[in-house]
């Protein structure tokens, strides 16, 4: 008798079940079982593309940060177009959605996961946010390249700077997303100082 449904893609079977459990019943609830059994597939086949679960919630965590770096591709293209403040609060809801909010607990507590991912980012600092924080300075340096900031904008503290007050926007979980107005108030105020001046 089969003990599930056959999978086309496993991997991405897996790791779209291992979001959903993730979105709706947090990092706590991450195991083998939640996931499989979300999957409709026997715990076998986790256990036969990853070598553990451990390297499972890793390669999802990757793979999902892999969707914000195109999310990141985006926002860097968007360079010398509309302003930069709004090219920015356009782009934070996205980068700071509740997958990634959620993949920023599972890395804080979940000392395995946290030290793969680590081990496998060129970026060092926090999981996920130190990603995002990546991608920020991308789009800062691309925005001071084009003359959009002013020369002297130190790129590098003004991404840690709005990511930082970007997470603590989006963080509370339990609450309403914030709305544009308050993440453009956060970004107006960060990038107040790199801006030049006009008229």
């Amino acid at each position: 008798m089969p003990t599930g449904v056959h999978l086309r893609d496993p991997r991405d079977q897996l790791f779209s079940a291992a979001e959903h459990v993730l979105l709706h019943d947090g990092p706590d609830a991450l195991t083998s079982r939640a996931v499989t059994a979300r999957a409709r597939c026997a715990k076998g086949v986790l256990h036969r593309h990853f070598a553990s679960f451990d390297a499972f919630l890793a390669e999802f965590a990757l793979d999902r940060i892999d969707r914000l770096r195109a999310g990141g591709d985006a926002l860097r293209a968007s360079a010398g177009t509309g302003t930069v403040a709004g090219n920015l609060t356009g782009a934070l809801p996205g980068l700071f959605g509740p997958a990634a909010m959620r993949l920023v607990v599972l890395a804080a507590f979940h000392h395995q996961v946290r030290a793969r991912l680590r081990a496998a980012g060129p970026v060092g600092g926090v999981p996920v946010l130190a990603e995002i924080a990546a991608i920020v300075a991308a789009y800062l340096a691309a925005e001071r390249d084009l003359g959009r900031l002013t020369a002297d904008a130190g790129i590098a503290a003004l991404a840690r700077t709005l990511t930082g007050a970007a997470h603590l926007l989006f963080a509370g979980s339990d609450d309403p997303p914030p709305t544009a107005g308050a993440v453009r108030e956060v970004v107006t105020i960060v990038l107040a100082g790199a801006l030049p001046a006009t008229g």
